[in-house]
């Protein structure tokens, strides 16, 4: 049976960017399927205990920026550590990506193309045309997509998505979940190999 790991993230986030190629490749070494699970993070922090950025200490802001520093070099990314247009409203992209898997599609590309717009081009992907873009480069229909992405039914997906991320004790992104074990943080990816190497029963509380 091919195992399935769940991609709790969303596109405005640079530790999902630093992460998705890495992660995956691992997914497809390991012959498991991605179930891609954008969420709203701005309706999760409230219900996990997190904050946005802006209202986190200081002393966690400049922290941050020193991991970012490490992750960048250790990943071998660019990364723009103040962004022209962070933040900005993800959902567009998040409910692509819905669009895109929802045809049965594979929305890495368009998603890993998403990250480097926002992180290291300085493009807002709150715009429309830059999604379009995105889309087109990727090999995907824009409008068709864009229409669809724009559709109660996505946005249905989406919010139920963040209600699962709830549940299921998600209080960050990315968070990538294999048997109901949540692994949170692009940091704890070769602990996610590690699981799928050895094929484990999954760590639970």
């Amino acid at each position: 049976m091919t195992r399935k790991i769940e991609y709790f993230f969303t596109a405005i986030s640079p530790w999902s960017y630093l992460g998705h190629d890495l992660f995956v490749q691992t997914a497809r070494a390991h012959g498991a399927e991605i179930v891609y699970r954008p969420i709203n993070l701005n309706a999760v922090f409230p219900e996990t205990g997190g904050l946005p950025l802006a209202k986190r200490a200081p002393a966690r802001q400049k922290y941050r920026l020193v991991e970012l520093k490490r992750w960048k070099e250790k990943r071998g990314l660019p990364l723009n550590l103040q962004p022209a247009h962070f933040p900005t409203d993800p959902a567009l992209v998040d409910r692509c990506v819905i669009a895109i898997a929802g045809e049965g599609g594979d929305p890495a590309d368009f998603l890993s193309r998403a990250y480097r717009s926002v992180w290291a081009l300085d493009r807002d992907i709150a715009d429309e045309p830059v999604v379009e873009g995105l889309l087109a480069d990727a090999g995907h229909d824009p409008h068709a997509l864009i229409e669809k992405a724009k559709s109660d039914a996505v946005a249905a997906i989406y919010d139920a998505n963040t209600r699962d991320a709830i549940e299921k004790s998600v209080f960050g992104a990315p968070t990538y979940v294999l048997g109901g074990e949540p692994f949170w943080g692009q940091d704890r990816i070769d602990l996610l190999a590690d699981a799928l190497a050895s094929g484990r029963a999954p760590h639970t509380p």
